[in-house]
């Protein structure tokens, strides 16, 4: 008889001082467009500097669904998410006090379904491009990297979560 595949467990973080590093989650969302790749991507609430979707990651939640929220509440979009990560990269993250490592798991996540609004349509812009022009759009080296290498027919070695 098969095995059924254990479902993962919710990603628990102990509290972290002001200047140990801390996690998020992020959602690489990318659609086929044309028969082109395209990836989504956001700008910061403060800066506007382009990122993909990001947050931080909840007891209540497995990682790639806290990735999945990040895709909605920041980029309006939603589909299938995949639950091994495609990456991880560091940024330092300013603080009132200074500043905060943090190290970032990227999830992959196919859009289904890309809303005309959504939570922070307001606080933010949202693009679809190319791979290549999304990465070239993105600050942080190790960021760049995980998009540009994106590969999501490899993607299939994992079952992707509904």
């Amino acid at each position: 008889m098969p095995k059924t595949p254990k479902k993962p467990v919710p990603l628990k973080l102990r509290s972290a001082g002001k200047t140990e590093v801390r996690a998020q989650v992020a959602a690489l969302c990318y659609r086929i467009k044309d028969g082109k790749l395209q990836v989504c991507i956001v700008t910061t609430r403060n800066t506007g500097r382009w990122i993909l979707p990001r947050g931080w990651p909840t007891h209540k939640h497995t990682a790639h669904d806290g990735a999945a929220i990040e895709a909605h509440e920041e980029a309006g979009v939603r589909g299938r998410v995949f639950a091994n990560a495609v990456g991880t990269y560091a940024y330092d993250k300013p603080l009132d006090v200074g500043i905060a490592p943090v190290l970032v798991v990227v999830y992959a996540i196919r859009a289904d379904k890309v809303a005309k609004t959504w939570p922070e349509k307001d606080q933010r812009k949202r693009k679809w491009l190319s791979q290549k022009k999304a990465a070239a759009k993105l600050t942080e080296p190790g960021l760049k990297q995980i998009v540009a290498n994106f590969d999501p027919s490899r993607l299939d070695i994992a079952p992707p979560v509904q």
